[in-house]
């Protein structure tokens, strides 16, 4: 149950809950809660858990530019960083911060690793068909694992060929499309979801957790088949809030080893994650002819700049060109 926040007291003691606290009545995203409380103590155990009530500017200073030096991070993971360290200074402690001066990590520009259409149908086929349908997903559908993995079977609209993503990357809802293909797939796994929720509800569970106040709102929602996970967990545990015993979905463990057992048995040696179905989803739309704008939208991208790094790794070399060569 890593997405589910944990619970805090009302009036916390501890630093990091007072922060927690913060962000929660300030309404930031679970993942960006979970970043921020991260950085920020790393930040105090780098300079010897000293107070940030006690530090200032040239503090930052030192951790951002040590993070640049000694951790070789990237610019992405330094901003993070900051950004999180902005939040506990001006916004929590309500601090007025000097121009801060420190030494910028080194842009790297990294290609993603994407798989063929080929390479994936061989990965498929030597993953088990209670994963396959997770994998086909991914790279029908371009969702993040996450994403993937929190639908609910409310979410799937099989008339209209759509799947609403609820909270994606920065807890941003959209539409992206429903594979023909996996349509029949897909009800055979609401079945088995639903026939699970059935012996839970005999057993006095059945209770599913709801994001955000969604439980006071609709108190008997959480026991509504709508409302189950797709791929319920195959166990019930206890909420790390409140302890009651739920079903989770499954837990992204299962899936990764499933998969990197599909990709040793494929003999495919590049480095696969779950996360590689989505850049393939992407470039095998390019491939067909689809616009930037139309896969910005389907995966969720904010800036189509982002969107654009998938037209590096087109099989026809770099930015697409093709060479004199290659031209009859």
């Amino acid at each position: 149950m890593d997405d589910i926040r944990p619970s805090i007291p009302r009036e916390p003691v501890r630093l990091l809950d007072q922060v927690r606290r913060h962000m929660r009545d300030a309404g930031y995203a679970w993942k960006t809660e979970k970043t921020y409380i991260h950085w920020m103590r790393r930040f105090i155990l780098f300079h010897g858990k000293q107070h940030p009530s006690r530090m200032s500017s040239e503090h930052i200073n030192g951790f951002l530019s040590s993070l640049a030096n000694e951790r070789n991070c990237s610019p992405a993971t330094q901003r993070v960083a900051l950004n999180s360290l902005i939040y506990l200074f001006t916004k929590f402690l309500g601090a007025n911060l000097d121009q801060l001066y420190f030494n910028r990590a080194s842009p790297k520009r990294h290609l993603p690793t994407v798989l063929t259409h080929t390479e994936v149908m061989h990965i498929l086929e030597h993953t088990a068909a209670n994963h396959r349908l997770m994998l086909e997903l991914l790279y029908g559908t371009g969702l993040r694992q996450n994403e993937m993995l929190s639908l609910r079977i409310k979410d799937l609209d099989f008339e209209l060929s759509t799947i609403t993503v609820r909270s994606g990357k920065g807890d941003k809802d959209r539409v992206t499309l429903l594979p023909e293909k996996l349509k029949p797939y897909l009800q055979e796994q609401i079945r088995k979801a639903e026939k699970q929720h059935r012996r839970d509800l005999e057993d006095g569970f059945g209770e599913v957790y709801l994001p955000y106040a969604l439980a006071r709102k609709y108190p008997n929602a959480a026991k509504e088949t709508a409302w189950q996970f797709l791929f319920p967990s195959s166990s019930i545990g206890p909420d790390p809030r409140t302890g009651v015993l739920r079903r989770h979905h499954l837990h992204e463990s299962s899936l990764r080893k499933a998969l990197t057992n599909a990709r040793r048995a494929s003999g495919i040696c590049k480095p696969v994650k779950c996360h590689t179905f989505r850049h393939s989803f992407a470039t095998r739309l390019l491939q067909q002819g689809y616009d930037l704008r139309t896969i910005q939208k389907l995966l969720g991208h904010s800036d189509v700049r982002t969107t654009e790094i998938y037209t590096h790794v087109l099989g026809r070399g770099a930015m697409g060109v093709r060479s004199p060569l290659d031209i009859p």
